[in-house]
């Protein structure tokens, strides 16, 4: 009996802006970087914001995403809050910061700081 296996959605992707920035972050490190390492905290007035920081090596749970060049280590615990996220960065006049675009997104605060999270609705 043949089963249809479904292929296992990225839980994010990279723009080639985000993609470029960080890898001009890990390349000017004084130490070896694996990867960025991307999550969500409670906190904020929103109710969550989003972490990120070098990884140095793989935890034993992260969800592991090879993007444009990047390695992009997901917090276990954070992956149902970014399934289908867009990471970008974006330069204006006065600030440059990476950005998420992120389906599961229900508000966020009126600083930016922090958003408000659903986790994903996976399909059967």
């Amino acid at each position: 009996m043949n089963v249809a296996v479904r292929p296992k959605p990225k839980v994010m992707t990279l723009t080639d802006a985000a993609a470029a920035r960080i890898r001009a972050i890990m390349e000017s490190s004084e130490r070896e970087i694996l990867g960025l390492r991307v999550g969500v905290k409670n906190g904020g007035c929103a109710g969550m914001s989003y972490t990120m920081e070098y990884a140095e090596e793989k935890a034993p749970f992260d969800e592991v995403v090879e993007d444009r060049g990047v390695t992009i280590l997901i917090d276990p615990k954070a992956v149902l809050f970014l399934l289908g996220t867009e990471m970008d960065y974006r330069t204006e006049k006065l600030a440059s910061q990476f950005v998420f675009n992120n389906p599961n997104q229900t508000s966020a605060c009126g600083c930016g700081e922090s958003v408000a999270l659903t986790p994903a609705r996976l399909e059967e």
